[in-house]
């Protein structure tokens, strides 16, 4: 049998495919449990490859250790069924063993390989989307898409899901007219696509143009803040950092409250959007009440440390706001011991992970000046530890705060100068070189 967009399936039950394709349907916008749906053909049919290959896809996507036994579990399973899947699937077997195995990179480049034979295979663009911005290919996040879409019509139900994610990665390369064109298209198409939501929202945040962004979150909410919504809660910070960049601090911690960390989580994508939107006020002098104390306790337990590098900071940064510098030291060891593997997070660690955790280790001792010398260096190379360019600016954000509490005033200004240069109507911008020249 064949999938919707043509491609072969190792199946021969319709039931088992319609399936498949409500599981990948959900996962394309981001709504429901595609987990659970996909187990529903399972159930039905245990030996359906796709649908084993489409469920540890979505567990990748949450890019944590705790998947690791479930995904290793689709993994094995799927080598049993080897002989009886074709190609394409063996392909994503590959390179689902290689992300199994802490070979990051070799997952995306295999999907990329796959991705040349089969430009309409929507999971492996999905999860390769997904790999590059968890990785900080940028150019392979706007190039990914680039090499498929030509082999998809605008008729194609899907399309627009191509146009949300290919703004992202014109959005991550600068190209923000043509960003917010494809996002902006990619919405008309479908109004529930919340990643080419994010996609114009990560232009209006990088054009610095707050106003606008919190009116375009907003006058769309009920598009993507569907309580089913998986991804709502990194909406939600996109329109908390519109606010408190113009200043409106009592409004980012409404939104805190409500949509970016509404209850306790271990879930390690929402723990790093609640961590971050506190930081940043924590660098602004803000008062947030008891609301660390949730992410440092969760943090403390250590069952992610060393897993990945971006999670890794964010846990740092949570330590430190809450002066547990014990466990934030504790983190750090942690974390040499295992940027020594040879795997790519042992990469991201060695490269940039660990400067940055000692960076901030020092900024919460108040030894600022060692916290610029770990962060100048690594400031332009954060990319390799993944994120977005709207996520690694609490670097930037760090780094200035530390030069300025250090009197190093003529590095404040410098950087100070370079920020509002390159967002020259973004209000708390212009406050830090105020600070920097008076």
């Amino acid at each position: 049998m064949k999938d919707l967009r043509g491609d072969a399936v190792s199946t021969q039950d319709p039931i088992s495919l319609e399936i498949y394709e409500r599981a990948l349907g959900a996962f394309n916008v981001y709504r429901g449990d595609p987990v659970a749906i996909i187990d529903e053909a399972l159930a039905r049919q245990p030996d359906f490859a796709m649908g084993h290959v489409l469920k540890a896809h979505v567990l990748v996507s949450m890019w944590e250790r705790s998947m690791l036994p479930p995904i290793e579990e689709c993994v094995a399973r799927l080598k049993e069924l080897d002989n009886r899947s074709n190609d394409r699937e063996r392909r994503h077997v590959q390179a689902l063993s290689l992300w199994a195995e802490g070979d990051w990179r070799g997952y995306k480049d295999t999907l990329d390989r796959l991705l040349a034979d089969h430009p309409r295979d929507l999971l492996a663009l999905q999860a390769g989307h997904l790999s590059d911005f968890f990785q900080g290919d940028r150019e392979n996040l706007r190039g990914r898409v680039a090499r498929s879409i030509a082999f998809w019509s605008r008729d194609d139900a899907a399309y627009g899901y191509l146009l949300g994610m290919q703004a992202f990665g014109l959005e991550e390369c600068g190209s923000y007219g043509a960003a917010e064109e494809a996002g902006r298209h990619a919405l008309h198409l479908n109004a529930d696509d919340c990643w080419a939501q994010h996609a114009v929202a990560h232009v209006l945040e990088m054009q610095a143009r707050q106003a606008e962004g919190i009116a375009f979150m907003e006058s769309r909410q009920a598009d993507w803040a569907q309580a089913d919504n998986a991804f709502q809660f990194h909406n939600w910070w996109h329109t908390a950092l519109f606010h408190l960049d113009q200043g409106n601090h009592a409004r980012a911690l409404e939104i805190y409250d409500r949509g970016v960390h509404p209850q306790p989580t271990e879930i390690q994508l929402m723990l790093v959007d609640a961590t971050a939107l506190l930081w940043r006020m924590h660098l602004n002098g803000i008062d947030v009440g008891r609301r660390w104390d949730d992410l440092a306790a969760t943090y403390a337990k250590g069952s992610e440390t060393g897993f990945y590098a971006f999670n890794d900071m964010h846990a740092m940064l949570a330590l430190v706001a809450t002066g547990r510098q014990q466990e934030a030291a504790a983190l750090l060891r942690q974390v040499e011991d295992m940027a020594a593997a040879n795997n790519t997070n042992g990469m991201m660690e060695r490269e940039v992970g660990l400067p940055i955790l000692k960076a901030v280790l020092a900024f919460g001792a108040g030894r600022y000046a060692e916290t610029v010398e770990h962060l100048m260096p690594v400031r332009y190379r954060a990319y390799l530890f993944g994120g977005s360019h709207a996520q690694r600016d609490i670097l930037h954000r760090t780094l200035i705060e530390a030069a300025l509490r250090g009197g190093d005033k003529s590095l404040a200004h410098a950087l100070a100068h370079e920020r509002v240069s390159l967002k020259p109507h973004c209000p708390f911008s212009w406050g830090l070189h105020r600070r920097a020249t008076q």
